[in-house]
């Protein structure tokens, strides 16, 4: 009976150690799958998105962000960048009222910067949204301010 339950151990003991391994290899494998890493389109200076979004490549670490560039002269640049510089480059953007300027978005999910110009526009009226509604009410204001008066 002990060298039943001494091969029984080692069975159940090589069985464990062949699950851990079998395991660790699973868990390493994902941390390193192209299925996990982040994919951008890319391309420099051009004013074809068609263009940008027929090139793409996976970023590797540490670029963890797709970062898009879109000039007053609709140049579209395209490319994996750090979050933090992406960020940083987003926060310093400045557009006039004509919404001429440089654009910067940062996302950071895969092929996640298709479209730069929808981004672009859709920031200037989330921008310029308060604006309007402000004007509106201080026009709505005047407007009943006079009748009541007449």
């Amino acid at each position: 009976m002990g060298t039943l339950s001494g091969l029984l151990f080692f069975l159940l003991t090589l069985h464990s150690g062949t699950v851990f391994l079998f395991t660790t290899t699973l868990i390493l494998r994902s941390y390193s799958s192209p299925i996990n890493s982040l994919k951008c389109y890319v391309c420099s200076s051009t004013d074809s998105n068609e263009y940008c979004n027929s090139n793409s490549e996976e970023c590797q670490a540490p670029l963890d962000t797709c970062m898009t560039t879109l000039s007053d002269l609709k140049a579209i640049v395209k490319h994996c960048s750090n979050f933090k510089v992406c960020s940083a480059a987003a926060s310093s953007v400045s557009l006039d009222e004509n919404g001429d300027g440089t654009a910067v978005t940062c996302c950071s999910s895969r092929l996640c910067n298709y479209s730069a110009a929808t981004h672009v526009q859709l920031c200037t009226w989330i921008l310029t949204l308060p604006v309007c509604i402000y004007l509106i009410s201080v026009h709505k204001w005047w407007l009943i301010s006079i009748f009541q008066l007449e």
